[in-house]
Formats: structure tokens, sequence, C-alpha cells
């Protein structure tokens, strides 16, 4: 039987360990490409949210990347200096105000997505074949049921 002793079976656990470990690698090897504009990872996880869900408060960005809003004031404080976040007021509740990207900002998430891309797409087309292409793309599939509901 293919069974451990919290009733996970070992190809389940081989497996989570696993892919723990290529994404991990593969999250690594995506940030070196990323680093080279020098952001820190906390400054480009805003951009990255700020890029994907739009503006927001500082406190609603604290929650969301579930840090203390001390840390987030740090962050933004930092990238507005480098010209990368702008803050307007809230036009629901002028006592706070809502951080967004500048165009700035918005040029530099999209190529560091394209770079990130493009590394991508290339290590899969040089080191793997078509078949090996279509198993991934199918490896995704079953994977994306992971993170769903």
């Amino acid at each position: 039987m293919d069974e451990t002793i919290d009733g996970i079976s070992e190809s389940a656990a081989r497996a989570a360990s696993d892919l723990r470990v290529v994404f991990g690698r593969l999250r690594r090897r995506l940030r070196e490409i990323r680093d080279s504009n020098e952001l820190t990872p906390s400054q480009a996880s805003v951009l990255s949210r700020l890029s994907k869900e739009g503006p927001a408060s500082a406190s609603a960005l604290a929650a969301a990347e579930r840090v203390r809003p001390q840390s987030v004031a740090a962050t933004l404080a930092a990238l507005e200096e480098r010209g990368l976040v702008q803050r307007r007021p809230d036009p629901e509740d002028g006592r706070r105000q809502l951080v967004s990207l500048t165009g700035a900002a918005r040029e530099l998430v999209e190529g560091d997505r394209q770079a990130r891309e493009e590394w991508l797409a290339r290590a899969l087309q040089d080191r793997c074949t078509d078949e090996e292409r279509r198993t991934v793309i199918a490896a995704m599939a079953l994977l994306e049921r992971l993170t769903g509901p």
C-alpha cells in the first residue's frame, strides 16, 4: 500500500516535496532576473500587487502583504522616492490616500514580467521537447486545481 503515517500516500508526500523544491528553485531563478532593477522583494511585491489590483490604501496593502503598516510605509516611501508610486486622496474618503503606480513603475513591472516570461519560454524551448512542454502544460492544469476553492 502507498500510505504514510498521517494517511498521506507516499506518492503525494513525494510530489509535495518535489514541487516545493522545484518551485523554490524556479522562484529564485526568476527573482535573479528581476533583481537587476535593484528592488527589494517587498518593493517588488507591492508594485506587483498594485499592478494587478490597482490603487490601494497603505493599510489595505499592509493587510494584503501580511506585514505591519510601518513596514509598508517604509516600502512605499522608498518606492515614492524612486518615482514608482504616487499618492492621491481617496475619492470615497478624503482622509485616506490611495497609492498607485506611476508610468515608470508600469514600464518596470511590465519589463520585469516580460523578461521573466521570455527567460522561461527560452528555457522550455531549449531544454524540453515539444512532448515535454505539452506535459508541463497538462501538469499546470492539475496544479491549478491545488490553488482553487
